[in-house]
C-alpha cells in the first residue's frame, strides 16, 4: 500500500513557526507520517532525513514543502532522489508542484534544483560582499564567541571530573571548544 511520508526541516531552533507551517502543509497534503528536525542542512548528519529515507518502501512518496528543506546542493538533491528511486519510491515537492515518479517530473525537478542552488550561491556571494563592506567600514564585528563566554562553567565541570563530551553536551557547545578552553587555561 502506497504511503506518503513527510519531511520538514528548519535551520535553527528559533524557526519554530517555519517548522509548524511545513508540518501543517504536509498534513494538509495528506501525509500519513512526518519526520522533522531543526538543524542546518550543512550539518554532517540529519538523523530524521536518514530515518525518513530508511522508512520509505516501494511505491511510497517522500513529500517536502520546498526543495531547500531537503538538500544542500543539486548533487545532494540528486543523491537523495536516487536513493528513493532505487527503493522504488519517489519524491514530491509541494511548492512548486513536482513529482519525480515520472520522467518529466524528474527533469523539471533537476532543473528547479539547479536554479535553487544558483539562487543560494548568489545569496551567499551577496552576503560575503556585504560582510566585507561592513568590515571595511568598521561596522562588522562578527558574532560573539559563545563558547568562550562559558569558560568558567567548562573549567568547573571538568574540575568536577565530567568528561569533555558531556561538558559540551550540557553547555550546548562543541567538544573542540571545551578543549580550546582547557588549553587556554593551562597556557596561563
Amino acid at each position: 500500500m502506497k504511503m506518503e511520508i513527510g519531511y520538514a526541516r528548519t535551520s535553527t531552533l528559533e524557526q519554530t513557526a517555519g517548522l509548524e507551517a511545513q508540518i501543517r502543509d504536509l498534513k494538509a497534503a495528506g501525509v500519513q507520517k512526518i519526520f522533522s528536525e531543526q538543524l542546518s542542512s550543512v550539518d554532517a548528519e540529519r538523523p530524521q532525513l536518514e530515518a525518513a529515507l530508511d522508512f520509505v518502501r516501494e511505491g511510497d512518496v517522500l513529500v517536502i514543502t520546498k526543495i531547500d528543506r531537503i538538500a544542500r546542493s543539486v548533487a545532494n538533491l540528486c543523491e537523495i532522489e536516487a536513493k528513493l528511486h532505487a527503493k522504488g519510491a519517489s519524491l514530491k515537492v509541494l511548492m512548486p508542484q513536482l513529482d519525480t515518479s515520472t520522467p518529466i517530473g524528474r527533469l523539471v525537478f533537476n532543473m528547479v534544483g539547479a536554479i535553487a542552488q544558483f539562487e543560494r550561491e548568489i545569496m551567499l556571494e551577496r552576503q560575503r560582499e556585504g560582510i566585507a563592506k561592513a568590515k571595511a567600514e568598521g561596522k562588522y564585528k562578527g558574532r560573539a564567541p559563545t563558547a568562550m563566554a562559558k569558560s568558567d562553567e567548562v573549567l568547573m565541570l571538568l574540575k568536577d571530573g565530567i568528561g569533555a563530551t558531556e561538558v559540551a553536551r550540557k553547555l550546548g557547545i562543541g567538544r573542540a571548544s571545551v578543549y580550546r578552553i582547557l588549553e587556554g587555561a593551562t597556557d596561563k
